[in-house]
């Protein structure tokens, strides 16, 4: 029986392994937090947890990645790189669900030379939007079409009924990597304009986009998710008019957010002198205001806000301005993230949601066409959450279908080729993730 090995044991890692289990492989799951990687096994007899801390550790991953016939890196993107190295110097595949970054594009040598295959971008956002996306182009190209617009949104949220904050949010992945995509430089292509968007600026630059939920037109928002522009390759359609990957949020989220980054709340340098510290007084000295103002209206005057508006509104609800004591952490996106973990969790019985929307415009000789594909999936009470389920899955099925003999093709790929995307999207659909597609004729 082939033996996979996945690192890692966070939010999104419970569904995965439990379809590898229920799939007949043995699975070691390896965490910096053994009692995480236990509660995860859960005592099944194929399960195996492991303490592992490639950080503190890092001999050791050759030893653990040569005794598995396939690697899976559900690690911080930064640890990645390593695992993969090690796949390489082992002969092993590796799956993960994050972007391919510079450091793994540069082991696509290596990787095809020794016969591996490093498999990236098969979460939900990246993979499956990817792999629905590539499903309809490929479809339009093969009738004699083309794809001229390209936009695609993606979003967890809290379902309607768990939506109770201002800030229309809810964790269910990594707080510290949500918050920390805020500051992230985006580009994309909209009608022919190409625009780069500074981290800085990344929430002025906001669509309505409305998506069928339950019935009901819900009016999402979205802004642009890091840089579009490399996809009009990566999918085949360039010279596409429009090229945009961007993030859904409900309302309220981009305007409270992009307050908070002003403030100075997302910056990762670790302050002194907190002993005893507040809320507030982080505010006020990332403000450099005094000890005896008034931090709330310190901070509305300083941002040009209304007091009683939606963003001051929101940064007093999650706490900025209180009296209550830090947690122990120092660098204030640290301080927040761990603020908002108390405050923005799902409740048990809440559910979340996952929302997936692209809209193509595709040109034939004789007509043109809007194509929407959308998916809202949402959480169990009780069991796995939308997330887990949409990100860890695609990953699970993905390394099932290699370890059987499905797929193989060296170097690092992505899930853009139509003999991994569409086993691959058809055992998700038969696991309750679905997409719905409509398609309106234009005129020319």
């Amino acid at each position: 029986m082939s033996k996979v090995v996945v690192f890692g044991a966070g939010l999104v890692v419970r569904a995965h392994v439990r379809y590898l289990l229920d799939h007949g492989f043995d699975v070691t799951v390896a965490s910096r937090t053994v009692g995480k990687a236990e509660a995860i096994v859960d005592g099944h007899p194929r399960g195996t947890p492991m303490a592992f801390d490639i950080a503190r550790e890092p001999a050791r991953l050759g030893e653990i990645v040569a005794a598995h016939d396939l690697a899976v890196s559900l690690l911080p993107w930064q640890y990645h790189p390593a695992v993969a190295e090690s796949c390489v110097g082992h002969g092993k595949n590796m799956v993960t669900t994050s972007y391919v970054k510079d450091d793994m594009k540069a082991l696509d040598g290596p990787a095809k030379a020794a016969g591996v295959m490093l498999l990236n971008e098969l979460g939900v956002d990246p993979g499956i939007d990817h792999m629905t996306a590539m499903q309809v182009i490929h479809r339009v190209q093969a009738a004699g079409g083309t794809i001229t617009t390209f936009q695609s949104y993606c979003g967890g949220l809290p379902a309607p009924e768990a939506n109770d904050n201002p800030f229309g949010y809810k964790f269910s992945w990594s707080p510290r990597g949500v918050l920390l995509a805020g500051l992230n430089d985006a580009s994309y292509r909209m009608n022919g304009a190409d625009t780069e968007v500074p981290g800085v600026q990344l929430f002025d630059h906001i669509w309505s986009v409305p998506v069928e939920v339950q019935g009901r037109v819900v009016e999402f928002q979205g802004y642009p998710n890091r840089d579009s522009m490399p996809y009009t390759e990566t999918y085949g359609i360039d010279p596409a008019q429009t090229m945009f990957r961007g993030t859904l949020r409900n309302p309220h989220w981009c305007a409270i957010m992009k307050q908070i980054a002003r403030l100075g709340w997302l910056r990762t340098d670790e302050l002194e002198g907190l002993d005893g510290a507040t809320f507030a007084d982080v505010t006020a000295r990332l403000l450099g205001a005094g000890g005896t103002d008034d931090v709330k209206d310190v901070a509305a005057n300083r941002l040009d806000l209304d007091p009683a508006g939606p963003e001051v509104s929101g940064m007093e609800w999650v706490g900025l301005f209180s009296d209550e004591p830090l947690p122990d952490a120092k660098a204030p996106v640290d301080i927040l993230t761990a603020r908002m973990l108390d405050t923005m969790s799902y409740t048990e019985g809440e559910r979340d949601m996952l929302v997936l929307q692209h809209t193509f415009i595709a040109e034939y000789p004789d007509h043109r066409e809007k194509i929407i594909t959308t998916m809202v999936d949402f959480g169990i009470p009780g069991g796995d959450s939308s997330m887990n389920r949409t990100v860890g899955l695609p990953a699970a099925v993905t390394a099932r279908f290699v370890l059987e003999g499905g797929f193989h093709q060296p170097g690092v790929v992505v899930p853009v080729m139509p003999e991994l995307y569409e086993p691959v999207l058809e055992e998700l659909g038969r696991l309750g993730i679905t997409f719905t597609e409509s398609v309106q004729q234009l005129p020319d």
